[in-house]
This record gives structure tokens, C-alpha cells and sequence, in this order.
């Protein structure tokens, strides 16, 4: 008897398991990661009538997945943390990457994001643009997982204009990470990754494109009715002038800087063609989605950001640039298409913050704003500190609107940090600029509202962040005298566009909050990987159900 139902048992565990349904895991062949710098949430629907049925954004929007209330939790929103946050699905209480540059409270002095003094420049003969690595990113990304998710048998690029829009997206276990030299006119990357740029890149680099797109010089996409009906006059003395002193409005001849400067490109929407050649390129040359594994290639448009500072998001030059982009993007898809195969590749499209009005032009219109200058703030504190304490050494810096007090200098001359703190503190609540001071070490005491709050935590990082930060008013800004920044908690800043389109996605929106910490968890989610190894963020379930 007791053999007899061994038997059957083992009878009915092999129905059971011949009755499992066998799931097959299924990928995209590429994976194509887009950030479009500075871009505001609202420029999808702002420009919505100007974009081409056959353009990128339409397409994004018709045919993909639309989280429009996508929001960064963290501060400050700037450049390296967006990125490193879209990738990482971390904050840099975490990832350690506090702003585009920071002070090194271990090292006592000033780090940039990306450098690396251990590395060289590959592809040009300047050398601090080439010392750069993912070397200060403290986790992994979402590329990095990928990497280890297939043995490393996959290839995963980056590519930027600018060297940490490149390198941080692509991860530590990158095949390669590109960005723009302004000097030379190439694509350049560094000895962390390669010892020479392959074949392609050196024919790439070879074609001199900046040249043929400074040939063409910068003129009206659109008829001028248009830029009068969404714009702001097209001459402003608050926007700034990058192509010349007298040289106020548009067209812009650009020919002049043919062979002579290389740089004045990042300025024009041509810098984002010239990227976007430059990845339909490396598709082909380096075979990407070919393979039985998921390739990843990540692209930072960064022309948005350099137009947005130098005139504005009302401007000429800025409406113009996303009209572009549009047709850039539209072709780019398209020649993803016809390479891969529609449905055959996974894009997604977000920003790494987004950015303010000009003060000026806020004025204009009786709303509030103001400018603001780190440096100057520094000096001010500095003789202030000096006149009450007798030293003139007590603030390390000032940036991204964190002050960093000299704690050496503080225990050698006995001085108490906290006293520093509340004069500091009540000196700059007397400027009609700032809202609140928060001492970062104390920020969950701090009076200000639960979400601003919980984005000054999630950007504190005790060997990279300030001592004290401060909170500004509505539409302030650290900028020059002229054009705009971004970087505080307002939703100006913090609201980012988000959507999916490809393999994988359903067409669709969203009007839930999500967050950009939660891009990478949805991405590993649909790619049926780990998420990265900092990741705070949740799976957007409406993406991946």
C-alpha cells in the first residue's frame, strides 16, 4: 500500500509539472535611453501644434506611454544628479554624486562630477576634457545591471555633448562613452574606456560636420508669425549673447566660426543633429541590437540646455530648437525602424531637470523672480563671518546653493560650528531672496514643508553636501546677469517630461506622480533584471503591469 501511493504521488507531481506553463523571457534588441536637457515637462504640449505629424514628440506621445506628472525628488536639480538619477534610480544621499560640482569635505577641495586624474584623453590633444570616469559614481546603473545580466556579452554606449551627460548613463562596465571636445571639433573619450577611438569615430570625427552645419547657418524653421505668437520679443538686454556682442537676433550667420571655433555648435539646435548622426553611426558600426543580447545605447541631447540658458524657455532661439529636435527625433526613430524593425527596440525619453523663466521676463508680467550669485554670497559671508568671529576662512564654499563651512579652521580656532550656523542662518533670512536656511545635518527638523523637506534629505550626502542650504523664493535663480538657471525644488525645475514607446509598451498616460528614481526600476522590470544597486525608486505598474 504505502508503495502503491508513493507511486501515485510521484504520478501526479509529473502531470504537475508537465501542466506548468513555460514562460519565455523576451527582450528588446536595443534599449535607447534619451535625455533631453533641461527640457520642461510642458514643452511637450506647449509646441504640441508646431511638432510634425511624422516627428519625434507626436510619435512619443501617439504611440507610447506618457507619465505626465513625472517629478524629481531631490535636490539640487542640476545636470549630473539628473542623470545619474535617471540611470541609477538613486539620489545622491546615495550615489554621491551632489551637483555638477561640490565640495569634497574628505578631500578639502572642489570635485567635478566626472573627473578622473587617472585617466587621459583618447581622440584629442586637450587634456582635462579626456580625465574623466564614472570612477565618483558610488552604485550601479541600469546599464551596468544590464551588463552583468548577460554575462557581459551586450554592448552599452553613451554619448553626449557634454562629458557627464556621456559618462554617467553608460555606467562603470560601459563598452564606450563619447562627448563633444570643443577645441578640436570631435568626439574624444578617455583611457577608463579605450586607448584609441575605433575606426568609425575617426571617420566620424574626420567629416568635420560642425563646419557643414556652420554653413548652413541658423535660420527661421518656421515663419516669424509663429515665434511672435508662442515668444517673447526676439531681442531681449536680459538674454545673453553668445554668438557676438552686436549679434542680437535671429537669423544668426554662423559660417564665421567655420575652422575657427568649434565650440559655438553646443549653442545651436545643429548640436543635436550632429549627436543624432553620431548615433545612427554607432548602431551600424558597432552592430547594436544584432546580437542575441539587449544592447544599450544612451543619448543626452544637450544643445536644449546651452539655447535655455544663453535665451530663455520663451524665446525664439528655444522655440526653434525643440521644432528641430522634433524632426531630429522623428528621423531618428524612423532610422530605428528600418534598422531594427518597429516594436523591435525600447526607447525612452526624459529629462535631467527642467529650468525657469527669466527673471527679467517674469517681471515684465508682474510675477516674482530674482538672480542670484553663489560666489557673491560667499564674500558676503565671508566678511561677515570675519567681523564677528576675526577669521576670514570659515566658509570653504559656496554652490548649488549649499554653503561649506572650513571645519579645520573652526576646531583651530575654537570656535563653536553651531554659532556659525545660526549667524550665517540669520544673515541670509534678512535677504529678501530666500525663503528658508536648512541645516543639512538636522534636515529632518527643519521647518519647512514635508516636500521640499524630503528632497533636501535625498540630496544630502555628508561628504559632498554643504552644512547649510538655502531654500529660495519663487523664481530666483544662481545665474549670471543675464539668461537662466535652474536647480531649486519648484516645480519649474523638478517637473520633467517621461515617456516609453517601442517593445514592450502600450500606448497610454498617466497623471499619478511618479518619480524619476523610478525610470530604472521600470526599465529592469521590463527587461526582467536587477534594478541598480542604489535604487529607491517603484516600478511605474501602468509601464509594466
Amino acid at each position: 500500500m504505502k508503495r502503491f501511493l508513493l507511486f501515485a504521488g510521484s504520478f501526479l507531481f509529473g502531470l504537475s509539472a508537465f501542466g506548468q506553463k513555460v514562460i519565455k523571457i523576451t527582450r528588446p534588441k536595443l534599449v535607447v535611453g534619451i535625455v533631453v536637457d533641461q527640457m520642461r515637462w510642458d514643452y511637450l504640449y506647449r509646441f504640441y501644434d508646431l511638432y510634425k505629424p511624422d516627428g519625434g514628440f507626436k510619435r512619443l506621445l501617439g504611440d507610447g506611454f506618457s507619465c505626465d506628472n513625472a517629478m524629481v525628488p531631490y535636490l539640487p536639480t542640476v545636470t549630473a544628479c539628473g542623470h545619474t538619477c535617471v540611470y541609477t534610480g538613486s539620489v545622491p544621499a546615495i550615489h554621491g554624486i551632489t551637483g555638477n560640482n561640490w565640495w569634497d569635505n574628505n578631500l578639502n577641495r572642489e570635485m567635478y562630477c566626472t573627473e578622473d586624474k587617472k585617466v587621459t584623453t583618447v581622440g584629442s590633444s586637450s587634456v582635462e576634457p579626456g580625465q574623466m570616469s564614472p570612477v565618483n559614481v558610488q552604485v550601479t546603473t541600469i546599464t551596468d545591471e544590464l551588463r552583468l545580466a548577460t554575462n557581459f556579452k551586450n554592448k552599452v554606449i553613451g554619448m553626449s555633448m557634454k562629458d557627464r551627460g556621456a559618462i554617467i548613463p553608460a555606467g562603470h562596465s560601459a563598452n564606450a562613452a563619447y562627448w563633444y571636445d570643443g577645441k578640436s571639433g570631435n568626439f574624444i573619450s578617455s583611457t577608463y574606456y579605450m586607448q584609441q577611438l575605433p575606426d568609425w569615430m575617426q571617420q566620424f570625427n574626420g567629416r568635420k560636420l560642425v563646419d557643414s552645419f556652420y554653413k548652413m547657418n541658423w535660420n527661421l524653421a518656421l515663419s516669424k508669425d509663429k515665434y511672435n505668437q508662442y515668444c517673447d520679443d526676439d531681442a531681449n538686454p536680459y538674454e545673453a549673447k553668445p554668438f557676438g556682442a552686436n549679434t542680437l537676433t535671429m537669423p544668426y550667420k554662423l559660417e564665421q566660426f567655420a575652422g575657427t571655433d568649434y565650440s559655438k555648435i553646443t549653442v545651436t539646435p545643429y548640436a543635436n543633429d550632429l549627436l543624432a548622426s553620431l548615433a545612427k553611426t554607432a548602431i551600424v558600426a558597432e552592430h547594436m541590437g544584432k546580437t542575441p543580447e539587449t544592447d544599450f545605447l544612451t543619448v543626452s541631447f544637450s544643445s536644449t540646455d546651452y539655447v535655455g540658458h544663453s535665451f530663455g524657455p520663451n524665446s525664439w532661439e528655444l522655440m526653434d530648437t525643440y521644432v528641430r529636435l522634433d524632426k531630429t527625433l522623428g528621423d531618428l526613430f524612423a532610422f530605428l525602424d528600418k534598422t531594427l524593425g518597429k516594436d523591435q527596440y525600447t526607447v525612452f525619453l526624459t529629462a535631467d531637470h527642467a529650468g525657469a523663466h527669466i527673471p527679467e521676463f517674469l517681471a515684465k508680467h508682474g510675477i516674482p523672480g530674482g538672480r542670484w550669485d553663489d560666489n557673491a554670497i560667499k564674500k558676503e559671508l565671508t566678511a561677515m563671518l570675519q567681523k564677528k568671529f576675526g577669521v576670514d576662512s570659515l566658509v570653504n564654499y559656496v554652490g548649488e546653493y549649499d554653503v561649506y563651512l572650513n571645519r579645520a579652521s573652526l576646531r583651530r580656532n575654537h570656535i563653536d560650528i553651531d554659532n556659525v550656523k545660526a549667524s550665517i542662518t540669520n544673515y541670509l533670512l534678512k535677504n529678501d531672496k530666500v525663503l528658508q536656511v536648512v541645516d543639512l545635518a538636522n534636515a529632518n527638523a527643519a521647518t519647512v514643508p514635508l516636500p521640499i523637506r524630503e528632497m533636501v534629505i535625498n540630496g544630502y550626502n555628508p561628504a559632498h553636501s554643504g552644512d547649510l542650504q538655502i531654500i529660495m523664493k519663487t523664481g530666483v535663480m544662481d545665474s549670471g546677469p543675464t539668461g537662466m538657471s535652474h536647480g531649486v525644488w519648484n516645480a519649474y525645475d523638478a517637473h520633467i517630461p517621461l515617456v516609453f514607446m517601442g517593445w514592450g509598451i502600450k500606448a497610454g498616460h498617466t497623471t499619478r506622480e511618479v518619480h524619476m528614481t523610478d525610470i530604472s526600476a521600470t526599465v529592469a522590470a521590463l527587461l526582467h533584471i536587477q534594478m541598480p544597486s542604489g535604487c529607491v525608486g517603484k516600478v511605474i505598474t501602468e509601464i509594466v503591469p
